[in-house]
């Protein structure tokens, strides 16, 4: 279908666009985008109403767009002009804000990065960021930023890493994370130590442990792993288990770029004690390897922080693939849920801020943050999900993507010459939920994560008098879900959690 898009004309993809059932629009939309043909951006210019269209499709097509694998400018100047000065829906806008940095990012890795319109890109993140007013809106330029990946943005993050509130901290340093290891620079690592030890002011503890991971994923000195595990003895039990688990887990990883440092420090029995690794908190952070090969390392991990009364804090499952000293972000999903233990009566930590009562998620997928989603903000809102709740799985993505997109001639020493062409395309459905219970006094998370990948490579050798194809088509499919269920109505607290992988057909 993509390769017949790719020899229509516009009118003719624009008919398609026009007449083609309400429920197949979607694919056809996501077809348009991966073409990227002259004609087909310009069908999609002329189909696509930012001020009409269903939210789910305009979604469908940004997001679509921050996960091609070489955009065009004109893809970039597609998207800026469908949210230049238009009246949009919020979490529209803020999908296409998000998308824009993913597609300034990624035409900056192909050398684009001097196309004016790459730059009217870097400017629309910055220039709205200077403008933002309210923090919801910083947060999403920040993770925009995140999603450029470019070492210019730095700067910029660090200043919101350290002095913004609470959320707008918490959005810069999950940015900062996205950056591979030789950006992390001195001066970031500087910044990150003022964060974890609190030299300026209080901070809340995911964006300490956030500041913290930083140091010790990026070849991290042995003074600061030290003084990681010594900053443990003030801190309460579960910030202090989570820690020192995150230590002992590069430790296990041969992968991991701190193994050599972190095994000479072990060696020293100052450090390594019973004094120190003691701690009995219920927090966890667990990572391994799924699957080991030469060339690649897949890993799935699973970070889980508690409060001291026992209620989850943040949640983490992480599935990355690592080759050759590169890391990707295949899919991370993240629970968030704050201002329960204000409710139940609990004491908040010295200096840290009262915090509202909400549940949030945030998911990355092959390196793009997607748009956080909010589940409830504030105790009337709570109240109103759980009396009218739906039971139904909020979905974080769905559609289909491009993942390969690859031609070329290779001219043979007989004077022939071959054509190789390979395309590459994801299916993927993944949703989350979570649900509440104030009366059972239990939390449930669930992620479902269902994918299916089909590759088609072909090679043809065309002359007068010989003519051979070679094709090899390839499918794939895979589901995993991950939930857990935490009961906190008498203690100690009881927590279960359940990762299921269905069986994986491979044709």
């Amino acid at each position: 279908f993509l390769q017949m898009l790719r020899g229509a004309k516009q009118r003719d993809v624009l008919q398609l666009l026009r007449r083609v059932p309400q429920e197949t629009r979607p694919f056809l939309v996501e077809a348009a985008v991966a073409a990227q043909s002259v004609a087909s951006l310009a069908a999609l210019s002329e189909f696509l109403d930012f001020s009409k269209e269903p939210k789910a499709l305009l979604e469908k097509f940004l997001y679509t767009a921050a996960f091609s694998p070489r955009p065009s400018g004109e893809l970039l100047h597609l998207v800026l002009d469908k949210l230049d000065g238009k009246q949009v829906a919020p979490e529209i806008w803020e999908t296409g804000i998000i998308a824009v940095g993913s597609l300034v990012g990624k035409l900056c890795q192909q050398k684009l990065c001097g196309l004016q319109v790459v730059e009217r890109g870097l400017e629309t993140i910055l220039k709205g960021l200077r403008g933002a007013e309210e923090e919801p809106e910083v947060v999403v330029y920040l993770l925009a930023l995140g999603n450029t990946k470019l070492p210019g943005t730095i700067p910029t993050l660090l200043d919101h890493a350290e002095d913004g509130p609470r959320a707008v901290t918490a959005a810069a340093t999950s940015a900062l994370q996205q950056f591979p290891t030789p950006h992390i620079s001195s001066k970031v690592k500087q910044a990150m130590r003022r964060i974890f030890h609190q030299k300026r002011k209080s901070y809340d503890r995911t964006c300490r442990l956030a500041a913290a991971e930083i140091l010790l994923d990026n070849h991290p000195s042995a003074m600061d792993v030290i003084n990681i595990l010594l900053a443990t003895s003030e801190m309460d039990t579960e910030m202090a288990t989570f820690l020192l688990l995150k230590v002992q887990n590069s430790l296990r990883g041969h992968h991991h770029l701190a193994k050599k440092i972190m095994k000479d420090i072990m060696g020293d029995p100052r450090i390594n004690n019973y004094n120190f690794f003691s701690k009995v908190g219920i927090s966890s952070s667990f990572s391994g390897p799924l699957t080991v090969t030469q060339d690649l390392t897949s890993t799935f991990g699973l970070d889980l922080l508690f409060l001291e009364g026992g209620f989850l804090r943040k949640s983490v499952s992480d599935f990355s693939l690592l080759s050759h000293g590169q890391r990707l972000r295949a899919a991370q999903v993240t629970f968030e849920a704050q201002g329960m233990e204000w409710m139940m009566g609990e004491n908040l930590s010295e200096g840290e801020e009262e915090p509202e009562l909400t549940a949030g998620m945030s998911a990355t997928f092959f390196d793009v943050q997607l748009r956080p989603v909010l589940f409830f903000q504030g105790y009337t809102d709570l109240m109103a999900k759980v009396l009218l709740s739906s039971a139904e799985p909020t979905s974080v993505v769905k559609g289909n993507l491009l993942l390969m997109d690859h031609h070329q001639v290779i001219p043979l020493q007989s004077g022939l010459q071959v054509t190789i062409s390979l395309l590459g395309g994801l299916g993927l459905d993944i949703s989350a939920d979570v649900d509440v219970s104030i009366w059972e006094q239990e939390l449930e998370t669930g992620v479902s994560a269902r994918g299916s990948l089909a590759m088609d490579f072909q090679a043809e050798l065309d002359s007068p008098f010989l003519q051979a194809t070679l094709r090899s088509q390839t499918e794939v499919e895979t589901s995993i879900h991950f939930n857990t269920k935490l009961r906190f109505s008498s203690s100690p607290v009881l927590l279960c959690l359940q990762l299921r992988e269905e069986q994986v057909p491979y044709r």
